[in-house]
């Protein structure tokens, strides 16, 4: 069925039962207001400490959305763009443009205002509904997406290209458009990059979303009683999907807005969190502040936490044993997925199974996984291939590119890039990627990027961009930089240089050396591992 039903079921069954909490640990003054009451001060989120709405209310604002996109020509089919902060309009945002029968189009609050206006051409966007932190990235475009015919502006102090959502969203009807939905309707459209760091547009149906939340309901177990502390930004697949469990079982989610372990044990404490997913910064930040005696844990109510989950990047067996000390009754699971496969879940640990810390696990529930060779042909226990996984959650297509479709594509299968290996237990091994995307603190980041920024700088001769092994973020970007000959360059001028890129994109490391390439003029990557990723392992080793 589609997933709007899910919303509109708990909304009957359950509706004042308390669906999403916000919290901003920012804001000192410590309130407690209702949606209701935000809407009748005009309070910004960003002026209050805690929200929650009810599973009624939040159904209510996705129809006034839904209603609201519908009066203004949006159709099943369209395409809706969504570039918000995490808080509790992007939830009803995301179902509301579900219920017209158009997709969903989130988009990394990370993006420039280049990157914004590329994918949102990719995916035919026909509207954007987006937030205060982005008012200055939409205002650089707003003018050149001609396709994009209406802009909604979330906050206050509406900019003028722009209409105010809230206002408008409140006029209309709160009772649920007449719009037929099955399970072969395109939903959503994601979007990822390969190592060339260009986006691709990732089609999903409501079979796909469907799929995701049975997934994360049957590795978790989620009932109306647990509370799910949501931290990752909601435009990942991670993030949402993860989320779906407790759609699924009308449980209350948190939706925290920062990451300091402080303010991560208080809302577990506080809403009487019993799921936290983390990223693997977040969780040594939190053992790290623990070990210093920043945190006394003994100050936290956290008896009823009884799952802490980990994905988007690998895992440091050492960081679970060190968890496990500290928290010896927590279950832990990790998840391996693509926004391909509908995020995670397609193959996972297993609370059960944590004596294989290390894998990335088997099968996730209605998955089925192989590992093959250059012909894609399954290999043997033990050997490397590439990992494919098979079931409703792989994406129906590239959107609008179907070379790129057909390349990973094929039978039902998803090819996925990454290299791994089972054991002799059946539990699967991640052995390397064959895409050079740099995974840091749980975010994608895209070596070509960075490389291109980089020569445009007159003094480097070449530069390579590959990840090291990092204690706290899983891996960090080193430039390695070929100075120009007669040309001298320090690394200062390049720290400065690259203060117009994103803070995330900067080199963590710059290494002045020579690049290697090889006879058809490609950068010798796993040379540059060999030779930069030894000495980062024993030191990120040593530090764990």
């Amino acid at each position: 069925m589609p997933i709007t039903e899910l919303l509109e079921k708990n909304a009957a069954s359950l509706p004042d039962k308390t669906a999403l909490v916000e919290i901003n640990p920012e804001v000192q003054e410590l309130r407690r207001v209702t949606w209701k009451e935000y809407e009748l001060i005009e309070q910004s989120s960003s002026e209050t400490y805690r929200r929650e709405i009810t599973w009624s209310v939040f159904n209510e604002k996705a129809n006034r959305c839904a209603n609201l996109l519908i009066s203004r020509g949006i159709k099943k089919g369209d395409k809706v763009g969504i570039l918000l902060m995490n808080g509790l309009e992007w939830l009803p945002v995301y179902f509301g443009i579900l219920k017209t029968g158009a997709l969903a189009v989130p988009l990394n609050y990370r993006y420039t205002s280049d990157e914004i206006k590329y994918c949102l051409e990719l995916a035919d966007t026909n509207a954007i509904i987006f937030g205060p932190e982005f008012i200055g990235r939409m205002e650089e475009i707003c003018d050149i997406i001609p396709k994009v015919k209406l802009v909604f502006y979330v906050g206050d102090n509406c900019p003028t290209f722009a209409e105010n959502y809230l206002h408008l969203a409140a006029n209309h009807s709160s009772n649920a458009p007449d719009i037929k939905l099955t399970d072969e309707d395109d939903a959503a459209i994601y979007f990822s990059s390969g190592t060339t760091g260009f986006p691709k547009a990732i089609l999903h149906n409501h079979e796909s979303l469907m799929h995701s939340c049975r997934v994360e309901q049957n590795h978790h177990g989620q009932t109306e009683d647990d509370v799910f502390l949501c931290i990752p930004p909601l435009y990942h697949t991670g993030a949402k999907m993860h989320w779906f469990g407790s759609l699924l079982s009308g449980s209350k989610a948190v939706l925290l807005k920062g990451v300091k372990p402080k303010n991560i044990l208080k809302a577990v404490s506080d809403e009487k969190c019993t799921i936290v997913w983390l990223l693997v910064p977040w969780a040594q930040d939190i053992l790290d502040a623990i070990d210093s005696g920043e945190i006394n844990l003994s100050e936290y109510e956290t008896s009823q936490w009884r799952l802490m989950h980990i994905g988007a990047q690998p895992v440091p067996p050492s960081l679970i044993k060190r968890w496990k000390t500290v928290f010896p009754n927590h279950q832990y699971d990790t998840n391996y997925g693509l926004s391909e496969s509908i995020g995670p879940g397609c193959v996972h640990l297993g609370v059960e199974n944590i004596h294989k810390v290390g894998a990335i696990g088997i099968p996730g529930y209605g998955w089925e996984v192989r590992i093959v060779d250059e012909h894609r042909n399954t290999v043997k226990k033990g050997e490397v291939g590439e990992l494919a996984v098979k079931g409703p959650g792989v994406m129906t297509c590239y959107y609008k590119d179907q070379k790129s479709t057909d390349e990973v594509l094929e039978n039902g299968w998803l090819f996925t890039g990454d290299m791994a290996q089972e054991d002799e237990d059946g539990f699967i091994y991640l052995v390397d990627r064959k895409k050079d995307v740099i995974i840091s603190g749980g975010e994608n980041i895209y070596p070509v990027q960075i490389e291109d920024f980089l020569r445009s700088n007159n003094k480097i001769k070449d530069v390579a961009v590959i990840g090291l092994p990092d204690h706290r973020l899983g891996e960090i970007t080193a430039a390695i930089i070929e100075i120009k000959p007669d040309m001298e360059c320090s690394e200062n001028e390049i720290e400065e240089f690259c203060k117009a890129l994103p803070r995330y994109k900067r080199p963590h490391k710059i290494i002045f050396a020579d690049v290697p390439r090889n006879p058809t003029g490609k950068i010798e990557k796993p040379k540059l591992r060999e030779i930069y990723c030894g000495e980062s392992l024993v030191a990120a080793q040593i530090k764990s």
